[in-house]
């Protein structure tokens, strides 16, 4: 920490500056970051197993059922009911926890765990550096030791599997919602769709998966942009269906890039007549150099200044539907801030990454974020966190004008209180049928 501090401070680093660099932040900051050095391990045990899940635990879901679709039906109108089960669960998982934060000692309090079980992916999104193909994906003894540390040393309560593509190992995922659910974790998964079949889908909901995101930039398939709903339709279709009597919700994972404008409305649309939320992201390149992103030169999804007219016309577009009444877990004004974040004047907005939200890495070792997941440096491992809070502050000086993460911005605006007795004020007033959306 004290090298850290000591080189941002001095405004001079200590290697060469690069030129032209593949990345977004600061060159001195990225350079502490990375540089060459043996990262942490996680100690070796006597290897643990994850139990076999039990299936099917509610056999009478199995399968279509006509009630489905008027369920479905009633869902669009906006008359899905949430039983006090389901409330409960969401309580456990994020409110309890919340409030736990606030009142306990020490600022290491993760609410959020991403828990990278793959850093491989069958698809190549141009835009994405998030997957490396060379890498193994994560055992079960990891799996496994991480969220017992999770349940039994912070309050953490959700989990949100990541990748690459969580569903490489369907039979993996399945024994990892499974034991998370039994510990009581809100379980959250996202997915480009391509591997959910109908029996993939019932595994994870009856193992008790939450919320499924699934990721699609376009509705047919683009060279630069694979994630489309059309070539999994069948399956979307069956996701939407199943949600009403598991439990489990869904939302759509939009990037808005410069090739997929039309794409961004069409599916916001799709989404509003299926009944589900949408979440948006404004296009970024990597964070960090990742010598293993293919994209950086001539890459058509990365917005350019004579893109921002039109991306502007979306976002007002979006904001109008958000004002329409459409689910959305962006507020209007956080998709105005992308206007500005796309210009390079995002400003500080308080990220508690490190704090509230970790990564755990596919070989248990930790990061404050899911930009940092490449950087060298040590924050510990699960088991043994290194999270210092003045180490953290002095790097998201550099990083947060570079990041448009929208769970993290949910957290940081989540801790003025206020808002949150407010919203739950107006959550109550509707029998926690609503909850659906942002803070707005």
């Amino acid at each position: 920490m004290e090298e850290l501090n000591a080189q941002l401070e001095s405004g001079k680093p200590q290697e060469a500056a690069l030129s032209n660099p593949p990345f977004r932040m600061d060159v001195r900051l990225h350079q502490i970051l990375t540089r060459p050095r043996s990262k942490p391990t996680l100690p070796q045990a006597e290897p643990q197993t994850l139990p076999e899940p039990i299936f099917p635990q509610h056999p009478e879901l199995l399968g279509d059922d006509p009630s489905e679709e008027e369920a479905h039906k009633a869902a669009v109108a906006g008359q899905r009911h949430w039983s006090a089960p389901l409330v409960l669960r969401a309580m456990r998982g994020w409110l309890f926890p919340y409030i736990k934060s606030l009142v306990l000692p020490g600022d290491f309090h993760p609410i959020i765990a991403y828990l990278f079980t793959e850093w491989r992916c069958n698809l190549d999104c141009h835009y994405c550096w998030a997957f490396d193909n060379r890498v193994k994906g994560m055992t079960e003894d990891i799996a496994k030791r991480s969220i017992d540390w999770l349940h039994d040393g912070t309050v953490c309560r959700v989990l949100a599997l990541m990748g690459g593509e969580p569903l490489l190992r369907p039979q993996f995922i399945h024994k990892v919602i499974y034991y998370a659910a039994k510990k009581g974790f809100w379980v959250y998964l996202p997915t480009n769709g391509r591997l959910m079949k109908p029996d993939v889908i019932d595994r994870i909901a009856d193992a008790g998966v939450a919320v499924v995101n699934l990721a699609v930039d376009s509705v047919d398939k683009k060279p630069s942009l694979p994630k489309a709903l059309n070539p999994i339709r069948p399956y979307f279709d069956y996701l939407i269906r199943k949600q009403y009597k598991y439990g489990y919700s869904v939302f759509l994972n939009i990037n808005i890039c410069r090739n997929n404008l039309e794409d961004v409305k069409q599916l916001t649309e799709i989404a509003h007549e299926n009944g589900i939320a949408t979440d948006y992201h404004i296009n970024e390149s990597p964070m960090l150099r990742e010598d293993h992103f293919k994209h950086y030169e001539e890459n058509e999804t990365f917005i350019r200044p004579e893109d921002w007219p039109k991306v502007d016309e979306v976002i007002d577009w979006l904001c109008e539907k958000n004002r329409q009444g459409y689910k959305m877990t962006n507020s209007v004004q956080r998709l105005q801030e992308m206007k500005a974040f796309m210009r390079g004047k995002l400003q500080d907005w308080n990220c508690r990454a490190g704090q509230n939200s970790i990564i755990i890495r596919v070989d248990g070792t930790l990061a404050p974020c899911f930009p940092m997941y490449s950087a060298t440096y040590d924050w510990g491992t699960i088991e043994n966190p290194k999270f210092e809070v003045e180490q953290l502050n002095q790097m998201k000086r550099e990083c947060q004008p570079h990041c448009f993460s929208t769970l993290n911005h949910t957290l940081a605006y989540c801790y003025k209180a206020s808002r949150v007795i407010k919203w739950l004020f107006k959550q109550a007033a509707r029998g926690f049928q609503g909850t659906t959306g942002s803070f707005d």
